[in-house]
Protein backbone atom coordinates (compact mmCIF):
# COMPACT_ATOMS: atom_id res chain seq x y z
CA UNK A 1 0.00 0.00 0.00
CA UNK A 2 1.15 3.53 -0.72
CA UNK A 3 1.30 6.56 1.58
CA UNK A 4 0.36 10.07 0.44
CA UNK A 5 2.88 12.50 1.91
CA UNK A 6 1.56 16.06 2.05
CA UNK A 7 4.16 18.75 2.64
CA UNK A 8 6.85 20.83 1.03
CA UNK A 9 9.45 20.16 -1.60
CA UNK A 10 12.21 22.68 -1.04
CA UNK A 11 15.80 23.50 -1.79
CA UNK A 12 17.86 23.68 1.39
CA UNK A 13 20.84 26.00 1.64
CA UNK A 14 22.88 24.57 4.50
CA UNK A 15 25.44 26.68 6.38
CA UNK A 16 27.63 25.73 9.34
CA UNK A 17 28.64 28.23 12.02
CA UNK A 18 31.71 27.07 13.91
CA UNK A 19 30.75 28.75 17.19
CA UNK A 20 27.57 28.74 19.28
CA UNK A 21 24.69 31.10 18.66
CA UNK A 22 24.39 31.72 22.39
CA UNK A 23 27.87 33.28 22.41
CA UNK A 24 26.85 35.85 19.78
CA UNK A 25 23.35 36.78 20.94
CA UNK A 26 23.18 39.00 24.02
CA UNK A 27 20.02 38.28 26.05
CA UNK A 28 19.83 41.90 27.18
CA UNK A 29 19.84 43.15 23.57
CA UNK A 30 17.12 41.00 22.02
CA UNK A 31 15.05 44.13 21.42
CA UNK A 32 17.88 45.49 19.26
CA UNK A 33 19.14 42.35 17.56
CA UNK A 34 21.83 42.86 14.91
CA UNK A 35 24.12 39.86 14.51
CA UNK A 36 26.23 38.35 11.76
CA UNK A 37 27.52 34.78 11.60
CA UNK A 38 30.55 33.75 9.55
CA UNK A 39 29.71 30.46 7.79
CA UNK A 40 32.79 28.91 6.16
CA UNK A 41 30.85 26.08 4.48
CA UNK A 42 27.72 26.27 2.36
CA UNK A 43 25.93 23.73 0.19
CA UNK A 44 22.56 23.27 -1.49
CA UNK A 45 20.49 20.13 -0.95
CA UNK A 46 17.15 18.71 -1.99
CA UNK A 47 14.86 19.03 1.02
CA UNK A 48 11.38 19.91 2.25
CA UNK A 49 9.37 17.70 4.57
CA UNK A 50 7.48 15.81 1.85
CA UNK A 51 10.67 15.15 -0.08
CA UNK A 52 12.62 14.07 2.98
CA UNK A 53 9.87 11.78 4.29
CA UNK A 54 9.37 10.26 0.84
CA UNK A 55 13.12 9.63 0.56
CA UNK A 56 13.15 7.85 3.93
CA UNK A 57 10.07 5.74 3.22
CA UNK A 58 11.33 4.83 -0.24
CA UNK A 59 14.71 3.65 1.13
CA UNK A 60 12.91 1.43 3.60
CA UNK A 61 10.95 -0.20 0.80
CA UNK A 62 7.65 1.64 1.20
CA UNK A 63 5.67 3.33 -1.57
CA UNK A 64 5.79 7.12 -1.23
CA UNK A 65 3.42 9.48 -3.03
CA UNK A 66 4.60 13.03 -2.24
CA UNK A 67 1.86 15.63 -2.69
CA UNK A 68 3.52 19.01 -3.11
CA UNK A 69 4.19 21.93 -5.45
CA UNK A 70 7.40 23.15 -7.07
CA UNK A 71 8.10 26.38 -8.89
CA UNK A 72 9.65 27.30 -12.22
CA UNK A 73 13.03 26.11 -10.92
CA UNK A 74 11.72 22.70 -9.86
CA UNK A 75 12.66 20.51 -12.85
CA UNK A 76 15.80 19.19 -11.15
CA UNK A 77 13.77 18.11 -8.13
CA UNK A 78 11.19 16.36 -10.30
CA UNK A 79 13.93 14.50 -12.14
CA UNK A 80 15.59 13.49 -8.87
CA UNK A 81 12.37 11.99 -7.54
CA UNK A 82 11.85 10.02 -10.74
CA UNK A 83 15.44 8.78 -10.66
CA UNK A 84 14.87 7.52 -7.12
CA UNK A 85 11.75 5.69 -8.27
CA UNK A 86 9.39 8.04 -6.38
CA UNK A 87 6.17 8.95 -8.17
CA UNK A 88 5.60 12.61 -9.09
CA UNK A 89 1.92 12.17 -10.02
CA UNK A 90 0.86 14.38 -7.10
CA UNK A 91 3.60 16.99 -7.60
CA UNK A 92 2.28 20.13 -9.30
CA UNK A 93 4.55 22.64 -11.05
CA UNK A 94 3.67 26.33 -10.72
CA UNK A 95 5.53 28.44 -13.26
CA UNK A 96 5.07 31.94 -11.82
CA UNK A 97 6.95 31.40 -8.55
CA UNK A 98 10.02 29.72 -7.09
CA UNK A 99 10.22 26.36 -5.35
CA UNK A 100 10.22 26.75 -1.57
CA UNK A 101 13.64 27.62 -0.17
CA UNK A 102 15.03 26.98 3.32
CA UNK A 103 18.19 28.71 4.55
CA UNK A 104 19.44 26.67 7.50
CA UNK A 105 22.36 27.64 9.75
CA UNK A 106 23.64 25.13 12.31
CA UNK A 107 26.06 25.89 15.15
CA UNK A 108 28.52 23.47 16.74
CA UNK A 109 25.96 22.51 19.40
CA UNK A 110 23.50 21.51 16.61
CA UNK A 111 21.21 24.47 17.30
CA UNK A 112 19.61 25.76 14.12
CA UNK A 113 18.34 29.07 12.76
CA UNK A 114 16.16 28.74 9.66
CA UNK A 115 14.70 31.26 7.23
CA UNK A 116 12.02 29.82 4.96
CA UNK A 117 10.51 31.20 1.75
CA UNK A 118 7.35 29.20 0.94
CA UNK A 119 7.09 30.08 -2.76
CA UNK A 120 5.09 27.46 -4.68
CA UNK A 121 4.18 25.69 -1.43
CA UNK A 122 1.46 28.28 -0.86
CA UNK A 123 -0.48 26.77 -3.77
CA UNK A 124 -0.32 23.18 -2.51
CA UNK A 125 -4.06 23.25 -1.76
CA UNK A 126 -4.79 23.13 -5.49
CA UNK A 127 -4.12 19.37 -5.47
CA UNK A 128 -6.91 17.29 -3.94
CA UNK A 129 -6.86 13.95 -2.13
CA UNK A 130 -9.33 11.35 -3.35
CA UNK A 131 -9.91 7.79 -2.17
CA UNK A 132 -7.72 5.19 -3.90
CA UNK A 133 -7.66 1.45 -3.39
CA UNK A 134 -3.83 1.40 -3.40
CA UNK A 135 -3.45 4.13 -0.75
CA UNK A 136 -3.61 3.03 2.86
CA UNK A 137 -2.01 5.88 4.79
CA UNK A 138 -1.23 9.57 4.68
CA UNK A 139 0.69 12.22 6.55
CA UNK A 140 0.17 15.97 6.80
CA UNK A 141 3.52 17.62 7.39
CA UNK A 142 4.27 21.37 7.28
CA UNK A 143 2.78 22.90 4.13
CA UNK A 144 0.72 25.89 3.07
CA UNK A 145 -1.96 26.74 5.63
CA UNK A 146 -4.87 26.15 3.24
CA UNK A 147 -3.34 22.89 2.06
CA UNK A 148 -2.98 21.52 5.60
CA UNK A 149 -6.57 22.39 6.47
CA UNK A 150 -8.08 21.09 3.25
CA UNK A 151 -5.97 17.94 3.00
CA UNK A 152 -6.95 16.93 6.54
CA UNK A 153 -10.61 17.26 5.57
CA UNK A 154 -9.99 15.33 2.35
CA UNK A 155 -8.12 12.48 4.09
CA UNK A 156 -11.00 12.24 6.52
CA UNK A 157 -13.65 12.24 3.78
CA UNK A 158 -11.72 9.60 1.80
CA UNK A 159 -11.42 7.36 4.85
CA UNK A 160 -7.61 7.37 4.70
CA UNK A 161 -5.99 7.21 8.16
CA UNK A 162 -3.26 9.83 8.50
CA UNK A 163 -0.54 11.18 10.74
CA UNK A 164 -0.80 14.82 11.78
CA UNK A 165 2.75 16.23 11.83
CA UNK A 166 2.37 20.02 12.19
CA UNK A 167 6.07 20.77 12.74
CA UNK A 168 7.06 24.37 12.11
CA UNK A 169 3.60 24.99 10.64
CA UNK A 170 1.95 24.64 14.05
CA UNK A 171 2.02 28.39 14.92
CA UNK A 172 -0.24 29.13 11.93
CA UNK A 173 -3.24 27.57 13.69
CA UNK A 174 -5.27 28.47 16.74
CA UNK A 175 -6.38 26.05 19.41
CA UNK A 176 -9.72 25.24 17.79
CA UNK A 177 -8.10 24.45 14.44
CA UNK A 178 -5.43 22.29 16.06
CA UNK A 179 -8.04 20.36 18.05
CA UNK A 180 -9.88 19.74 14.79
CA UNK A 181 -6.68 18.36 13.22
CA UNK A 182 -6.24 16.03 16.20
CA UNK A 183 -9.81 14.79 15.99
CA UNK A 184 -9.52 14.11 12.25
CA UNK A 185 -6.17 12.34 12.44
CA UNK A 186 -5.33 8.78 13.46
CA UNK A 187 -1.88 9.54 14.89
CA UNK A 188 -0.08 12.73 15.93
CA UNK A 189 3.69 13.27 15.97
CA UNK A 190 5.51 16.33 17.33
CA UNK A 191 8.83 17.16 18.93
CA UNK A 192 8.89 18.15 22.58
CA UNK A 193 8.72 21.90 21.87
CA UNK A 194 5.85 21.47 19.42
CA UNK A 195 4.13 19.16 21.88
CA UNK A 196 4.13 21.87 24.54
CA UNK A 197 2.76 24.41 22.06
CA UNK A 198 0.08 21.98 20.90
CA UNK A 199 -1.00 21.40 24.50
CA UNK A 200 -0.94 25.11 25.32
CA UNK A 201 -3.09 26.07 22.32
CA UNK A 202 -5.61 23.25 22.55
CA UNK A 203 -5.73 23.00 26.34
CA UNK A 204 -5.19 19.23 25.95
CA UNK A 205 -2.40 17.35 27.71
CA UNK A 206 -0.39 14.64 25.93
CA UNK A 207 -2.45 12.09 27.81
CA UNK A 208 -5.71 13.66 26.63
CA UNK A 209 -4.52 13.96 23.02
CA UNK A 210 -3.53 10.28 23.02
CA UNK A 211 -7.05 9.32 24.04
CA UNK A 212 -8.48 11.12 20.99
CA UNK A 213 -6.24 9.28 18.49
CA UNK A 214 -4.66 5.85 18.16
CA UNK A 215 -1.32 7.21 19.30
CA UNK A 216 0.82 10.28 19.97
CA UNK A 217 4.60 10.34 19.44
CA UNK A 218 6.71 13.08 21.03
CA UNK A 219 10.32 13.03 19.86
CA UNK A 220 13.00 14.10 22.34
CA UNK A 221 16.09 14.33 20.15
CA UNK A 222 19.02 12.46 21.68
CA UNK A 223 16.76 11.31 24.54
CA UNK A 224 14.61 9.09 22.30
CA UNK A 225 10.86 9.64 22.22
CA UNK A 226 7.63 9.26 24.14
CA UNK A 227 4.88 7.07 22.74
CA UNK A 228 1.42 7.73 24.17
CA UNK A 229 -1.36 5.20 23.56
CA UNK A 230 -4.73 5.48 25.29
CA UNK A 231 -3.29 7.78 27.96
CA UNK A 232 -0.29 5.55 28.77
CA UNK A 233 3.23 6.85 28.12
CA UNK A 234 6.09 4.58 27.01
CA UNK A 235 9.63 5.93 26.68
CA UNK A 236 11.37 4.51 23.62
CA UNK A 237 15.13 4.57 24.17
CA UNK A 238 17.36 6.55 21.83
CA UNK A 239 19.75 5.02 19.35
CA UNK A 240 23.24 6.44 19.75
CA UNK A 241 24.73 7.88 16.57
CA UNK A 242 28.21 6.85 15.50
CA UNK A 243 28.88 10.52 14.71
CA UNK A 244 26.83 13.71 14.97
CA UNK A 245 27.34 15.63 11.73
CA UNK A 246 24.07 17.31 10.66
CA UNK A 247 20.62 17.17 12.30
CA UNK A 248 18.83 18.55 9.21
CA UNK A 249 16.16 16.10 8.16
CA UNK A 250 16.42 13.78 11.17
CA UNK A 251 12.80 14.37 12.14
CA UNK A 252 11.67 13.62 8.59
CA UNK A 253 13.73 10.41 8.51
CA UNK A 254 11.96 9.42 11.74
CA UNK A 255 8.56 10.11 10.18
CA UNK A 256 9.37 8.04 7.09
CA UNK A 257 10.21 5.14 9.39
CA UNK A 258 7.01 5.76 11.34
CA UNK A 259 4.96 5.48 8.15
CA UNK A 260 6.82 2.32 7.12
CA UNK A 261 6.09 0.66 10.45
CA UNK A 262 2.44 1.69 10.35
CA UNK A 263 2.20 0.23 6.83
CA UNK A 264 3.42 -3.08 8.30
CA UNK A 265 0.84 -2.95 11.08
CA UNK A 266 3.48 -2.69 13.82
CA UNK A 267 2.74 -1.39 17.33
CA UNK A 268 3.49 2.31 17.59
CA UNK A 269 6.46 1.80 19.94
CA UNK A 270 8.14 -0.48 17.40
CA UNK A 271 7.57 2.12 14.66
CA UNK A 272 9.18 4.76 16.90
CA UNK A 273 12.17 2.52 17.67
CA UNK A 274 12.82 2.16 13.93
CA UNK A 275 12.54 5.94 13.64
CA UNK A 276 15.17 6.39 16.33
CA UNK A 277 17.54 4.01 14.53
CA UNK A 278 17.05 5.72 11.18
CA UNK A 279 17.49 9.18 12.72
CA UNK A 280 20.80 8.06 14.24
CA UNK A 281 22.00 6.94 10.81
CA UNK A 282 20.87 10.16 9.12
CA UNK A 283 22.51 12.50 11.63
CA UNK A 284 25.91 11.00 10.74
CA UNK A 285 25.55 12.31 7.15
CA UNK A 286 25.28 15.83 5.80
CA UNK A 287 22.02 16.86 4.17
CA UNK A 288 18.49 15.55 4.56
CA UNK A 289 18.56 13.15 1.59
CA UNK A 290 22.15 11.94 1.29
CA UNK A 291 22.21 9.00 3.70
CA UNK A 292 22.14 5.33 2.72
CA UNK A 293 21.92 2.14 4.75
CA UNK A 294 21.64 -1.61 4.54
CA UNK A 295 18.35 -2.97 5.83
CA UNK A 296 20.29 -5.25 8.21
CA UNK A 297 21.60 -2.13 9.98
CA UNK A 298 18.02 -1.41 11.00
CA UNK A 299 17.16 -4.96 11.96
CA UNK A 300 14.90 -5.44 8.92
Amino acid sequence: MASIICGSLAFDTIMNFEGQFSDQILPTQLHNLNVSFLVPTLRRDFGGCAGNIAYSLNLLGGVALPMATVGSDGDDYLQRLRTLGISTEYVKKVDDTYTAQAMIMTDKANNQITAFHPGAMMQAHLTRIEARTDVGLGIISPDGRDAMLQHAEQFNAAGIPFVFDPGQGLPMFDGQELARFVDQSTWVTVNDYEGKMLSDRTGLSSEEISRRVEGLVVTLGSEGCEVWVDGIKTLVAPERAVEVVDPTGCGDAFRGALLFGLEQGWPLARCAALGNRLGALKIAQRGPQNYQFERAELGL
